[in-house]
């Protein structure tokens, strides 16, 4: 055996009861949990005290370039995440055949042409190449998809467009794509009509994908875009994950009692899940429209202004002596944080069982939010031990077992033997975030180690270096065709 983690509590991703263990791993397998004799190990750490528990899995990531040049992930392994799913709201690197400026919100991604794939297998080649520290599940984004082909984006997709993405996206599917994800509340994409995204869909479908939407809208319109999302999924026979699940803005909140009831009536027709931040603030780019639902908006970059970042655009009007409309109009392209949520609804949303925890954090930015950087810490931490909004078991059960469940990731988010070895170890009485608003990229307390495939990527607290992700293999792949799971 390599490595051994000695005296431990195992929380092993199922939801059950934490127990007491010790966790031997041999290459890139867990190969024991259990009692084990002394001194058995290459590697022994005593962890008592401490928590074993698989590998957070990221479901909700920006994270498609920041693998690719910021392998050692930090902000990622410095939380416990040992797995990111890239490709969301419909914004991936790859398949992207683009000529010109790079439209938003693909500029979250990429700013130039250059950094963009055309082809989705010399996506996977690259990351394979750059070996990230941690596992990457990539999928596929409609607005992509669109600028691949033309689309204009103020109007649908003709038959002969959708024709194309249904070909690059059959593609990028045998090239290892676990799914397919929309951003519907873009301009790009926002006059894509129901038709043309169920015909994409359905493409998702047939190869046992799943389907990952940032809705239409999220705001007082929250209920249509949930049914519209019930519909494509049924259509297209596919699994879908409602991303980023909220109630934006003061005359959406309180909502959540009535999107929650609808899932869980969706969810004895259709399979489907849901993820959600803990944070009452959103982050993308900045749109002039999105300002009069925000209490405030800061920047988080501005091509044009890159001295406004972190500044609220309040602020910035004043100093300019125009309106925070004229402002945002100025700054863009540029990002934004919007703080626009009520924390009834954050708390409502995170305790349904359907709900995994995805950080949406935007890498690129240059004052990022601080999901970023403190989304898991914040929920064992703050939610967890200061709110009890649930138990620890359930906590984990969210970031792991549930997430591979939903995503068809098979043999990680568990501690048992036979499982790969994706393992994070914290202190359940110190975790917390230590990110903010004005200080977004400290690194979290509370993490111990991190392994990734059963090698050190965080080892008493320090990164080693060490960057054995990989692309996980979509197991679809040897069951072409296998339909709707």
């Amino acid at each position: 055996m390599d490595l051994v983690l000695r005296n431990g509590t195992v929380i092993d991703g199922s939801g059950a009861a934490g127990f007491r263990a010790d966790v031997a791993i041999a290459g890139d397998r867990i190969v024991h949990v259990g009692h084990l004799p002394a001194d058995c190990g290459g590697l022994e750490l005593d962890v008592a005290g401490l928590v074993v528990a698989p590998g957070f899995i990221d479901v909700h990531t920006h994270d498609d370039r920041l693998v690719l040049i910021q392998p050692e992930a930090e902000p990622k392994v410095t939380q416990g995440v040992t797995t990111v799913v890239t490709g969301n709201c419909g914004i991936s690197l790859a398949p992207m055949l683009l000529v010109g400026d790079v439209p938003a919100p693909l500029n979250l991604l990429g700013k130039v042409a250059a950094d963009f794939f055309g082809s989705f297998a010399d996506y996977v080649a690259a990351v394979g190449r750059a070996s990230p520290a941690v596992n990457v599940v990539p999928l596929v984004g409609h607005m992509a998809l669109r600028a691949s082909v033309g689309v204009d984006p103020e109007r649908g997709a003709d038959a002969g467009e959708i024709a194309q993405m249904r070909e690059l996206l059959a593609a990028a599917f045998k090239a290892g794509a676990f799914g397919f994800s929309t951003g519907l509340a873009y301009p790009f994409s926002r006059n894509a009509p129901m038709a043309e995204v169920v015909a994409l869909a359905a493409v998702a479908g047939a190869h046992g994908g799943i389907y990952t939407t940032h809705m239409r809208d999220e705001g007082v319109g929250v209920l249509q875009s949930l049914d519209e999302a019930f519909q494509t999924a049924a259509a297209g026979r596919v699994r879908l994950v409602i991303s980023h699940h909220k109630c934006l803005g003061v005359a959406a909140w309180g909502q959540s009692e009535r999107t929650l009831a609808a899932i869980d009536a969706a969810a004895t027709a259709i399979e489907l899940g849901l993820d959600a931040y803990p944070y009452t603030a959103s982050s993308t780019v900045l749109l002039p429209g999105n300002l009069a639902r925000s209490h405030e908006t800061w920047v988080t970059w501005s091509t044009p202004f890159p001295e406004a970042s972190g500044r609220r655009v309040d602020d910035i009007a004043a100093d300019w002596g125009c309106t925070p409309e004229e402002a945002a109009e100025r700054l863009i392209p540029a990002g934004a944080i919007y703080v626009n949520m009520d924390e009834a609804d954050v708390r409502r949303i995170m305790q349904h069982p359907l709900c995994m925890i995805g950080s949406d954090g935007l890498p690129h930015d240059r004052h990022p939010h601080p999901r970023l950087w403190g989304t898991f810490p914040r929920v064992l931490g703050h939610y967890v031990r200061d709110v009890g909004l649930f138990s620890l078991e359930e906590a984990v059960h969210r970031m792991t077992g549930l997430p591979a469940r939903q995503f068809g990731i098979p043999e990680r988010g568990c501690v048992s033997a036979g499982a790969y070895a994706d393992l994070t170890v914290f202190d359940p009485l110190t975790i917390r975030d230590r990110a903010d608003f004005r200080h977004p990229t400290e690194p979290a307390a509370g993490i111990h180690h991190v392994l990734v495939n059963g090698e050190p990527v965080l080892c008493r607290g320090r990164r080693t270096g060490a960057t054995p992700g990989r692309v996980i293999p979509n197991p679809n792949l040897a069951h072409p065709g296998g339909g709707h799971r």
